[in-house]
């Protein structure tokens, strides 16, 4: 069924991700009418999911309803709507996207532009074990998923008279070395030796049991080194056992196998290892790379369909000669620019080439530690983890998530006490 009949031309933007958001909001007021679609009805900040896995925040304090970011826009988004559906294919000759809304409802809606920005997925690259015995952190979902074993595991060991078993429900692993793994990592050591440490007096916990994995010869790719052996050297404090060059062949429930035959034996092992574009991209014919991602021109049009966009994730784009990374910055750049082009388009010229310029790169490894590079400059400690903590406040959308994380930051900071230590039977946005 088709639901446009207004005489403005129609964009559909795919997805309510830091492209899509932001895609939208350069569309807001112009002459053409906007149509959001996500399977989920709200804006996450992904950045932060690690901390809703560690107890550090809320699941509800990092997501913000589209349909509450619209309004919040003002007058001037009064051609932005939403629709909350499954997109299940593409009819590009037709310019029709098929969509299974609510209750199983049927769409076909029609656009004059589309904005593909659905963003991307967890990459196992085919390590077995994975799927079957790991967690990914790659949604709200997952991230409450992971919260709840965290906290069960401690319930569990606390109750469990075997030394090596209760021993093998507190060790854990986490594969990758990139921020993501990095910051949970850090956050993980943290929490089991702070909050948890103190809720199970019982257990007598030395040290929290946290082993993050890099199969590469560090930590941080893309950072400079000083910034890198920084990071290692924070996370071994913590208590982190951090091995470099450290490939896994397979996860069981015993752990991660390495290359070489080593086992490292955990009873949880969390995946950050890599990313890969939605599948959505090769399921419509799109041309893509091997790691799922689609190729685009260098106005981020797709290929052979110049009335296509793609930004975010599921966008293959370069820079200096390199893919972008998977990350919120090139994203939301994206987004706007594959809007301008949209509205260059409407205006009856062409798009622009896509130029993405280099914010820099930040992580976070605990209290107080944190490495920023800004272009040629790097900085690390006390300054670097302010600047962090003021960057993700402005880019999390809501006055409210930003007090609520503000506070729970607040109480962490100056009582070490992680405020969200809940075993949720509930799963967000579901």
């Amino acid at each position: 069924m088709q639901q446009h009949t207004g005489n403005r031309p129609r964009v559909i933007i795919v997805g309510a991700g830091f492209a899509g958001v932001f895609a939208a909001r350069e569309l807001a007021g112009a002459d053409c009418d906007v149509l959001i679609i996500d399977r989920n009805n709200a804006h996450a900040f992904l950045p932060l999911l690690y901390q809703v896995a560690t107890s550090a925040v809320e699941s509800e304090h990092i997501a913000a309803p589209v349909r509450g970011i619209i309004r919040n826009m003002g007058p001037k988004a009064a051609n932005l709507d939403f629709c909350m559906a499954e997109v299940r294919g593409v009819d590009f000759d037709q310019r029709l996207v098929l969509a299974e809304g609510q209750d199983g409802i049927n769409l076909e809606l029609p656009y004059d532009y589309l904005l593909l920005a659905p963003g991307s997925v967890t990459n196992t690259f085919g390590t077995p074990g994975v799927d079957e015995h790991a967690f990914s952190l790659k949604n709200l979902e997952e991230a409450v998923r992971l919260r709840n074993h965290i906290l069960r595991s401690f319930e569990a060991a606390a109750w469990t008279e075997d030394v090596e078993q209760r021993q093998h429900k507190l060790c854990f692993v986490v594969v990758g070395g990139g921020p993501t793994g990095v910051e949970l990592a850090g956050a993980m050591a943290e929490l089991m030796a702070g909050a948890l440490r103190r809720d199970f007096p019982r257990l007598g916990l030395a040290s929290p049991c946290v082993t993050l994995l890099e199969a590469g010869d560090g930590l941080l790719p893309g950072f400079p080194e000083k910034l890198r052996a920084y990071a290692r050297k924070k996370l071994t404090a913590l208590g982190v056992d951090v091995r470099v060059g450290a490939a896994v062949e397979r996860v069981t429930h015993e752990g991660a196998h390495l290359k070489g035959g080593e086992l490292v034996q955990a009873a949880t092992v969390v995946w950050t290892a890599g990313v890969k574009g939605e599948p959505v991209a090769a399921r419509l014919g799109l041309a893509v790379a091997p790691n799922g991602q689609a190729l685009a021109r260098p106005t981020l049009q797709a290929q052979d369909r110049p009335e296509v966009f793609l930004a975010g994730d599921i966008c293959r784009a370069e820079h200096a000669g390199r893919p972008l990374p998977m990350f919120a910055p090139p994203a939301i750049q994206e987004g706007r620019h594959a809007a301008r082009g949209i509205l260059r388009l409407l205006g009856g010229q062409e798009p622009q080439a896509f130029r993405y310029f280099d914010k820099g790169m930040m992580a976070t490894i605990g209290k107080k530690a944190a490495v920023v590079r800004l272009g040629r400059f790097s900085f690390r400690g006390l300054p670097a983890w302010l600047l962090w903590l003021a960057v993700h406040l402005t880019y999390l959308i809501g006055f409210r998530n930003r007090l609520f994380v503000l506070a729970n930051w607040a109480v962490d900071y100056f009582l070490s006490e992680r405020c969200v230590r809940l075993i949720s039977r509930r799963n967000p946005l579901s």
